[in-house]
């Protein structure tokens, strides 16, 4: 991917004005649609005894990491997958290439329902398919919330000036992604995987040998 961005703008991304409209989503619309969703089921898997608060305690956690995952691969894998024909450069230019040409487009920094529904769909009727709800719902609780985490995360690093160390760090990492190795810093909520795989972007080192000219000894006079 090369380097090109346009600074605190905004494009055109769909020539159909339903598609351009449906493209453009406020920051809090995946969390009003998902976090009732996601409270509902969670009670009602314990309340019908469908799962219990043990199984939650131990799923709910793999289900984040398992977001996590899901996060680092897709990016990586999937958003940065340019292809060689005008189909799939078409196809990278929607799903990611915008955003790194727009970096500061704030309608354009958490997914758009219509992209993010048909993947938790298919995630629920593929667990649905495993059985097992006991395990499976707050599994799949878990993932949704840390997608919302991942979106909330991602709008933050574009939009807001970090106040922590670990939110300067996060912020740190993701523009380096943008503006400096489109080819590292995967993770957006996290850090760990691209350290596990070798993704994370290495600063050069700094030469901290002292020049030979100014540490040889000055010729003797003559």
């Amino acid at each position: 991917m090369k380097l090109h961005y346009h600074r605190h703008a905004s494009g055109r991304l769909f020539e159909n004005a339903f598609l351009e409209r449906s493209s453009r989503v406020k920051p809090i619309t995946p969390f009003v649609f998902y976090i009732p969703i996601i409270v509902v089921l969670q009670i009602w898997a314990l309340w019908t005894g469908k799962t219990t608060w043990l199984w939650t305690l131990g799923m709910w956690p793999l289900g984040w990491v398992a977001w996590q995952w899901m996060e680092y691969v897709l990016h990586r894998s999937l958003f940065h997958w340019e292809g060689n024909g005008p189909f799939t450069r078409k196809f990278h230019a929607i799903i990611h290439g915008y955003h790194h040409d727009y970096p500061d487009d704030l309608d354009r920094l958490v997914m758009p329902l219509g992209a993010s529904i048909p993947l938790a769909v298919v995630i629920a009727g593929l667990l649905w398919l495993v059985g097992q709800p006991q395990a499976t719902i707050p599994f799949f609780v878990g993932l949704v919330a840390g997608y919302l985490w991942y979106d909330y995360l991602h709008y933050s690093v574009h939009a807001r000036a970090p106040r922590t160390k670990w939110g300067k760090t996060l912020r740190a990492h993701h523009m380096a992604h943008h503006f400096n190795t489109p080819d590292k810093n995967f993770g957006i909520s996290h850090l760990w995987i691209d350290r596990l795989t070798g993704t994370m972007r290495q600063r050069p080192a700094r030469n901290t040998e002292p020049d030979a000219a100014q540490t040889s000894p000055p010729a003797a006079a003559s």
